[in-house]
């Protein structure tokens, strides 16, 4: 019995039977919320690629990639470089695939820039590994360059040249249809790739080609080949540096229609045309008005009073 003026504990609710089972409940209910949360932050992983520090040795270009010397000569590849080298490594890792037939080695997928700069400076590369087939590396490959920029229009073109020439896609079509590109621009990258090599020796890098130039190149070659070789020799021999749009202009002047300059009438007539033909001015006579004799006489002419 309680003495008079003492107030009775409450018994603890948790030390009963009910109790009990209210705060396991509780218990479990949390844990399950907590393990809710973590499954969520899980499932973000998932698919997730190992990111690995790689000795760039370890690491070969790949097969597939067009890469013109040139791409790391550039002013834009000395600021990658130092970019890099400040940051202690490439922050934006490259991704790889490894070598089916050499263990520890691995082929890039996308990244040869920042391989080379890691490479240069004697750092180890961060790169994401992935498994993946001969057509999805250059998919991979195609699609990152493109969004970045990363190559010049005769590079990208030398690369699609050799996914065809090698039998990585089966036609122009399959290869514009996998990569996601119209193939009228496929077209005029290819077109590119194609120039012959004497006429992409007339530049002083083909980095500086644009996509707009190759049909117009192709043409001044095939129409006048000897015209537009004469034209190389001459930019070869002179001292002044052209620019790349300059070198292009002076190449298609063989391709360029002819531009009727003077007609001259004869006996109602016309006897004779006066045309420039790119570089050339063309004299066009009748047949009729030039025998032996007379031809002999304008060669002369021509010799005596302009080739002086």
């Amino acid at each position: 019995m309680p003495i008079r003026g003492e107030t009775t504990a409450a018994p603890n609710p948790m030390r009963t039977g009910p109790g009990q089972m209210l705060m396991v409940n509780s218990l479990m209910k949390e844990s399950n919320e907590k393990l809710a949360v973590l499954e969520g932050r899980l499932r973000q992983f998932e698919g997730a690629l190992p990111v690995q520090l790689l000795d760039p040795g370890q690491v070969v270009r790949s097969r597939w990639a067009n890469r013109a010397d040139a791409s790391f000569e550039s002013a834009a590849f000395e600021q990658l470089k130092d970019e890099i080298a400040q940051a202690h490594g490439n922050i934006q890792p490259i991704k790889v695939r490894p070598l089916a037939h050499d263990s520890g080695r691995y082929e890039i997928i996308f990244g040869h820039r920042r391989h080379r700069a890691c490479a240069d400076l004697r750092l180890p590369v961060l790169a994401l590994v992935e498994s993946v087939s001969d057509a999805e590396l250059f998919k991979q490959m195609d699609r990152e360059n493109r969004l970045r920029a990363d190559l010049s229009p005769w590079e990208q073109g030398a690369m699609y040249r050799k996914a065809l020439s090698e039998g990585l896609f089966s036609s122009r079509e399959h290869l514009a249809r996998e990569i996601g590109i119209d193939p009228g621009n496929l077209s005029k990258a290819l077109r590119l790739a194609d120039l012959d090599p004497v006429v992409l020796a007339a530049f002083e890098s083909p980095l500086e080609l644009q996509y707009r130039w190759a049909k117009p190149l192709a043409d001044a070659f095939a129409r006048d080949r000897n015209r537009v070789l004469e034209i190389i020799k001459d930019l070869g021999a002179t001292s002044v540096r052209l620019s790349a749009k300059q070198v292009f202009e002076r190449l298609t002047a063989a391709a360029q229609s002819p531009v009727l300059v003077d007609a001259v009438q004869m006996s109602s007539k016309v006897g004779f045309e006066i045309l420039f033909e790119g570089t050339k001015v063309v004299l066009q006579f009748e047949r009729r008005l030039l025998d032996d004799a007379r031809l002999e006489q304008l060669r002369s002419f021509i010799s005596t009073q302009l080739l002086v």
